[in-house]
């Protein structure tokens, strides 16, 4: 539904259309069911024959905030439940968050929390895949990347997070797989507070707007064969993806890039490497490369449509 044609996204004069077209109805019943969700969260911790493992997390402290008229204006339930949308499973249950109301969303916001299903899994696991296909349609970067694994960490079994930081080929690798396939091809939607110009163009304020990253990506005024896989070009570069080259920016750029960068690069180099390095990769019998293909799910992460199948074989040292 985030990304859902709406008639009132382009043209809100005639956004009752979408009365019309069902799509109102169909995100109310979407909404209806996370409302309940999160609703049966606050009922389980209000109901006082609850666990007493619950004593004390971040739903604990916010109905406690709630109750006391603590905060400069007036909690709802509403607030709480948009407030649970940001913070990691795992983490309001294990009460790691203290302190009134500003407190516990310094902390959210300082921990950089993101939703673990939409920015965290999914995210990852798609780059991951998007590598892989890579990888098997470019043969001599695969064989590169794996011996360069293997002169430098010889025939250790399983990598480590800091062993990734002695592959620069592999990190050249991801780079060049965000560029060409950027997970998040649109990043997330911005929406401007006040009046510019961009390129002579006037923005006005409570304009919605997307930042194309898939097409940053493969520009040729600042791409040599922007459509050709060459992790080569990253190997010796400055280039990186924080958001200070505006030619390369997967996560975005400035105060609203992601702030899960770090995690997410750390997460998918991991995952790649002990790929790499546990397992030979081929085709199934018949398959060749060129058959690969790089179509899309429609959505608002790019992943792969059509199931990258493999043949994994355990890798033997040389």
């Amino acid at each position: 539904m985030l990304v859902a044609f709406y008639f009132s996204d382009y043209f809100p004069t005639i956004g009752w259309l979408d009365k019309y077209t069902g799509m109102l109805s169909r995100l109310e019943k979407v909404f209806n069911k996370l409302d309940l969700f999160y609703q049966e969260l606050i009922d389980e911790h209000l109901d006082p024959n609850r666990p007493t493992s619950m004593d004390g997390d971040i739903i604990d402290l916010l109905i406690q905030l709630q109750k006391d008229r603590s905060t400069p204006f007036d909690l709802t339930l509403d607030h709480i439940k948009a407030t649970l949308m940001l913070v990691n499973a795992e983490e309001y249950i294990e009460g790691q968050f203290t302190g009134n109301l500003g407190e516990i969303l310094d902390q959210i916001f300082k921990k950089q929390l993101q939703n673990v299903f939409l920015a965290g899994s999914e995210t990852s696991a798609g780059a991951v895949i998007w590598a892989m296909t890579a990888l098997i349609k470019n043969p001599t970067a695969l064989e590169k990347a794996q011996n360069e694994i293997q002169e430098v960490l010889g025939e250790k079994k399983m990598i480590e997070e800091d062993d990734t930081q002695k592959l620069p080929y592999l990190k050249a690798i991801i780079k060049e797989t965000m560029r060409l396939y950027p997970v998040a091809p649109l990043l997330v939607p911005k929406y401007t507070m006040e009046s510019c110009i961009l390129d002579g163009y006037e923005i006005q304020p409570k304009t919605t707007v997307y930042v194309n990253a898939w097409a940053i990506g493969r520009d040729p005024e600042y791409w040599e064969n922007p459509h050709e896989f060459l992790p080569e070009r990253f190997l010796n570069s400055t280039i990186d993806a924080t958001g200070k080259h505006f030619q390369f920016i997967p996560f975005g750029a400035g105060r609203r890039s992601c702030p899960g960068y770090y995690l997410g690069v750390a997460t998918v180099e991991l995952a790649l490497a002990n790929l790499l390095n546990s397992f030979n990769w081929g085709l199934p019998s018949g398959v060749k490369k060129e058959d690969i293909d790089t179509d899309v799910l429609p959505g608002l992460a790019m992943l792969k449509k059509n199931a990258l199948r493999l043949v994994a074989k355990k890798r033997v040292p040389l």
